[in-house]
């Protein structure tokens, strides 16, 4: 079986806290991975941001590539430019399957102007497209709480157009199953949830005096751990918040914690320096937290179950999270997780058994669980153990197998 995996504006392999990327990064790439292990050939289309790397690269194992394709400059530009390239990344694409003489069984796409660009090779190729959103733009709108909230009428009228014209749908949650059937129309019967896979050869509990030592963290020094993008959605400013409050009431000299946050540019000029970083960084400057709170910025993402495994809680303090992948990899490393009851995030993380849920946009809820956890060491034990018990229920040999019998149904209707 070969199979066009559709990534347009973002390439698998980016490093993680960036502006376009997070989980839906490591799902791609790590699907197409086990997809490989289970005997099935993916090619993965993405547009080319840099004209000094390959067009074809083999990093994902068992002959599956991915392939640049030029669409536009070739270098990263605003999110709201990106339809315009689509019609040249299609050619691309065409192009490139023409010369190597690939044909593909079906389409697998990710994110909206992927399944546009899926819907036109569609034409073309006559096989059917499986699509997968991440997020719905509806969805972050509804949770933006008046933080930078942008009405996008392309990207919700191409939402709408996509649900009705591709030919399945697999959501990472039954939430969003429901979303996709209530704000946007979509038929249930076209609509199959399975939830995005963890690789626990890579995602595993490392002995934290070993991981601290790797990302270089003092051994006495205990951490919160923050890991994604740096916008307003991910609430970042509501952990803040918990923290000052933690720090006004003796919390943190009592219990020591540092909070460490992954993801954006924290240094350099002004203009390389998003406004939301701006902003929390005098946020914490405000409140009398910089001695508490690191920003690390991006980071790889073959050292992320390091900061992981160091860390005795992460948190999600997030307003929308389709899934929460973070969660889930925090979880198969053994550090029980704090996250708001939103999205996948509310069925993710077990509340009481992996961790916390509560309100978004909440710091008090937020300080009062993290600070039941953090001071708790043989809680924190517990929910460690049931936190890799649950991951590894998670395991793309598991999930893998679900998503090829949707591939096969799909074929065999053809």
């Amino acid at each position: 079986m070969n199979v066009a995996i559709i990534s347009y504006h973002t390439c698998p392999l980016a490093t993680l806290g960036g502006k376009h990327t997070g989980g839906m990064n490591v799902y791609i790439r790590d699907l197409t991975k086990y997809l490989g292990e289970f005997g099935v050939h993916a090619d993965v289309f993405t547009r080319s941001e840099d004209e000094h790397v390959p067009h074809v690269l083999h990093d994902l194992g068992c002959g599956n590539r991915i392939i640049h394709i030029p669409a536009g400059p070739e270098y990263p530009v605003e999110k709201n430019r990106l339809p315009d390239y689509i019609d040249e990344f299609v050619e691309g694409i065409l192009k490139v399957a023409d010369s190597k003489r690939m044909k593909y069984d079906l389409i697998h796409s990710h994110y909206w102007m992927s399944g546009v660009a899926s819907n036109s090779l569609k034409d073309v190729w006559d096989v059917p497209v499986i699509q997968m959103f991440h997020t719905l733009e509806l969805l972050k709108n509804k949770a933006a709480l008046g933080k930078s909230k942008i009405e996008n009428i392309q990207r919700i009228q191409g939402e709408k157009n996509l649900i009705q014209t591709i030919d399945k749908i697999i959501a990472s949650t039954i939430d969003e199953k429901q979303k996709l059937v209530n704000l946007y129309g979509a038929s249930a019967d076209k609509i199959i949830v399975i939830p995005p896979g963890v690789d626990i050869s890579r995602f595993y509990p490392i002995p934290k005096e070993e991981a601290k030592e790797f990302i270089d963290i003092p051994s006495d020094e205990n951490m919160l751990l923050f890991v994604g993008r740096i916008e307003p959605l991910k609430g970042v400013d509501t952990l803040i918040h918990a923290l000052a409050q933690m720090n006004k009431a003796d919390v943190m000299e009592n219990c020591p914690h540092y909070l460490y946050i992954i993801g954006g540019e924290p240094v350099g000029e002004d203009q390389d320096i998003s406004a939301e970083m701006k902003r929390l960084k005098e946020l914490c400057e405000g409140l009398g937290l910089n001695d508490l709170i690191i920003f690390l910025g991006k980071k790889d993402q073959n050292t992320l179950q390091y900061y992981y495994s160091a860390a005795e809680i992460v948190v999600m303090p997030s307003n929308y999270e389709s899934f929460g992948m973070v969660a889930l990899e925090a979880m198969a490393c053994g550090t029980p997780v704090v996250a708001t009851q939103v999205g996948g995030l509310q069925h993710l993380v077990q509340d009481g058994v992996t961790g916390y849920t509560v309100p978004n946009n909440n710091p008090t809820a937020l300080e009062e669980k993290i600070t039941q956890l953090m001071c708790q060491s043989e809680l924190r034990q517990r929910m460690s153990e049931e936190s890799v018990r649950y991951a590894r229920t998670f395991d793309w040999d598991v999930i893998i197998p679900r998503i090829t019998a949707v591939f096969d149904d799909l074929l065999l209707k053809q």
